[in-house]
């Protein structure tokens, strides 16, 4: 099928109309189209390996490749809509493997290296996968915990070395490498339809377990304006992420995007420290840095790094977790250029972002990328006013909006309401449309009948000297009575005054947000992807004072 991206989308007036086709495959719009075009010399991945060295894959190995791990589905009779659950580290073999899922119909289940191995086997079991991809070096810590997965057939390993020995009760195990070079290619992608599912992510759910976000093949329409307006895309841009292809943020800003237009993506796999970005963005003379808020902190705090050092750097971005004023500040400074933020989730990727035309405003998330209707909505559905609280929602008709949670047909229904997708996050936009980000629902502090956005008081304490980082959340001290606190990481080797803290926080915060208690910690419980569980962590604060208090 062709593709022309400029009639897929357009711009009239300043507003994008949306024009998404009948029928759209994303492996043929990221990888197939750029040989049509001649293209398929150009770079399309390099994967520095701390063990490995350096590997690269050009548009012309990945559509060979790609469609060869096809070939092999179909060989395993896998079928439109059966489900390919991944579990590679970053590696060529990712794209391989990812692509070659959706030129097949197959549904693409990207999942984290760090997951134990119970959890892998819980998401092989939901998801009925048929197949598993996964590295020979995680293969013996988890093929105990496959045993009770029914729908599991086959098992593809990655990466060199030889096979292990069979053992009764597992699914079948063949070598990918030797199965790609033995396997007869096939021949273009499935004519997919633009909403028909092409890969299935996994978040955090309400029950305990994670929820499945099934989305369709024209969600990658729906991130086009964030290429053109977050990205600030050029031809032939050498693009750095510091994040694993499992994690939807980069699934799409590493993965899918910038192959989108041709561009080539480099990923790092091992040990890391702060030096390590700045010494791959120089060595590949990478144009965009693509990172979250603690690494940018990092190389601020731990690096003498500075903008004569890497002369082909000229636009980076965040996302993941909020950036402070702080560190916003002094990247403008270091390296005279801001950091461009981005927020979004599961449900639809990126979708409000600082924008290349517009002001960076530190603390701010920015706008509602062009196409992308947004609302701030209050407990009636009514849109509310200029800085005034308001819980995002967005348009159903948003073409990056997921299709549902899978197998959850009344949770999918708790989400929806009167053609609006209820994100759960709140935010204010102010009189020039910036949008502030709150937080989630129940992340909101409610203390003495005020109401606190933790993002708020934690933009501010990242600004004080010898703060690694910190959380700001609700401490429930006595019935019906709730503090603002703060818990903090020191830098290594500093020593911070509670004291003086706290007067820190009520010179720059109205007194209800200021903080009251400081906890000072080594670590903040987190997800795989490196995110605070703000739960977990009231819940360890909770039991400390309790049992303080016995």
């Amino acid at each position: 099928m062709a593709i022309n991206l400029d009639e897929i989308l357009s711009r009239e007036g300043g507003d994008w109309r949306w024009s998404i086709p009948e029928h759209f495959n994303i492996a043929e719009a990221c990888v197939d189209r750029h040989l049509q075009d001649g293209h398929g010399d150009r770079l399309a991945f390099i994967v520095e390996d701390q063990e490995a060295g350096t590997t690269t894959l050009d548009y012309q190995e990945l559509a060979r490749y790609s469609a060869a791990f096809a070939g092999v589905l179909k060989a395993l009779s896998i079928r439109p809509g059966d489900r390919v659950l991944i579990r590679l580290p970053n590696s060529t073999d990712y794209p391989i493997s990812f692509f070659g899922c959706l030129k097949q119909g197959a549904i693409a289940v990207p999942t984290s290296t760090l997951l134990a191995p119970d959890e892998v086997a819980w998401l092989a079991r939901d998801s009925g996968a048929r197949v598993l991809v996964i590295h020979k070096s995680m293969w013996d810590e988890l093929r105990p915990a496959l045993r009770d997965c029914p729908d599991l057939e086959t098992v593809l390993l990655s990466g060199t070395g030889g096979l292990p020995e069979p053992s009764g009760g597992e699914p079948e195990v063949r070598d990918l490498t030797e199965l790609l070079a033995q396997t007869e290619p096939v021949s273009g992608c499935i004519d997919s339809r633009a909403d028909e599912p092409a890969y299935l992510v996994y978040t955090s759910g309400t029950t305990g377990y994670p929820k499945g976000v099934l989305h369709a093949h024209r969600a990658l329409l729906g991130r086009l304006p964030a290429s053109r307006h977050w990205f600030d895309r050029l031809d032939k841009d050498r693009i750095m992420h510091s994040g694993k292809f499992n994690w939807t943020y980069v699934l799409g800003s590493a993965l899918m995007d910038p192959l989108l237009h041709g561009q080539t993506v480099i990923v790092y796999e091992g040990q890391n420290d702060a030096h390590t970005w700045p010494a791959l963005i120089k060595k590949h003379a990478c144009t965009i840095f693509i990172g979250v808020p603690t690494l940018y902190r990092q190389i601020i705090q731990k690096t003498d790094c500075r903008a004569r050092d890497l002369p082909s750097l000229r636009h980076c971005m965040s996302a993941g977790e909020h950036l402070s004023d702080e560190m916003q500040h002094a990247w403008q400074e270091r390296f005279g250029r801001p950091i461009y933020e981005a927020i979004g989730m599961s449900e639809i990727s990126y979708y409000i972002s600082q924008r290349i035309d517009r002001e960076v405003v530190p603390g701010a998330a920015g706008f509602p990328q062009p196409g992308h209707q947004v609302r701030l909505l209050d407990t009636d559905g009514e849109e509310v006013g200029t800085d005034e609280e308001g819980m995002i929602a967005i348009a159903e008709t948003d073409p990056g909006l997921f299709l549902g949670y899978w197998q959850l047909p009344e949770e999918t229904a708790k989400v929806k309401r009167d053609g609006w997708f209820l994100t759960g996050d709140f935010a204010r936009r102010d009189a020039r449309g910036y949008i502030w980000f709150l937080g989630r629902r129940d992340d909101i502090i409610n203390t003495f009948g005020y109401r606190v956005s933790p993002h708020e008081v934690e933009r501010v304490f990242k600004s004080y000297p010898g703060v690694a980082d910190c959380v700001a959340m609700g401490e429930v001290v006595a019935q019906d009575k709730t503090l603002v606190s703060l818990c903090v990481i020191p830098e290594a080797g500093t020593e911070l005054n509670e004291q003086n803290l706290l007067d820190f926080g009520r010179d720059r915060l109205a007194a209800y947000k200021a903080p009251k208690k400081v906890h000072f910690m080594e670590a903040f419980p987190r997800t795989k992807n490196g995110k605070v569980l703000r739960k977990t962590l009231q819940q360890t604060l909770e039991k400390t004072a309790g049992d303080a208090r016995t």
